[in-house]
């Protein structure tokens, strides 16, 4: 009898034990442990219109550090652009020209900035690292520069360009003009084909 006893109290505590280790595991099933989060901030939202043509901004390597001559500004010059190419011609060449109507003479130093506006985007022309001297342009004259760009010779309509900005140098303001070139052809795009030539490169008008 005693036996016995011994025996059914040994069941009744492995059944308690049993019953505890279940609720145990039941807790922790319903009571997961929580993940931390923290808010998205959003993204600060984008800045204005930018399409404002390249800048000139770059010095040429003439020695004029004892001027007294101001730069020309925008509003000062008119621009104006025509084509040169000759007849044959596998590169195209329009010529711009900065004519001074500030009512003083003022300088132009280095390479003008150069976009074209076609019917696939923008195009930044790359300068074509002449030597770039700075030149005093008398009121009234007039200087000109050069910008090439490959002939479109395959017989299809090629890039249409609808807009040539041309930015003085070391000035922010463009200046937008007709283009009287050719369109382009149809590139790879693995670079511009328009290269500009430093203030001078198309001579120096009267």
């Amino acid at each position: 009898m005693r036996a016995t006893k011994l025996t059914v109290a040994a069941l009744a505590v492995v059944a308690g034990l049993s019953l505890t280790a279940c609720e145990n595991g039941e807790d922790i099933a319903a009571d997961p442990k929580p993940v931390a989060s923290s808010p998205t901030e959003a993204a600060p939202g984008g800045g204005g219109d930018t399409d404002k043509g390249q800048e000139g901004s770059a010095a040429g390597t003439g020695s004029d550090e004892d001027r007294t001559v101001d730069d020309c500004r925008t509003d000062e010059l008119e621009v104006s652009a025509e084509n040169v190419t000759i007849d044959g011609d596998t590169v195209g060449t329009v010529a711009v020209t900065f004519t001074n109507g500030g009512g003083r003479d003022c300088t132009l130093t280095g390479y003008a900035g150069v976009d074209l506006k076609t019917n696939a985007g923008s195009l930044s022309a790359e300068r074509t690292g002449e030597e770039a001297p700075s030149i005093v342009l008398k009121d009234g004259k007039s200087v000109s520069f050069a910008v090439t760009y490959p002939v479109n010779d395959s017989g299809g309509s090629g890039v249409d360009v609808t807009g040539l900005v041309v930015t003085p140098p070391n000035e922010t303001k463009s200046v937008t003009l007709d283009w009287p070139g050719t369109s382009l052809p149809v590139t790879d795009g693995s670079g511009t084909p328009v290269k500009v030539g430093p203030i001078g490169s198309a001579g120096q008008g009267g």
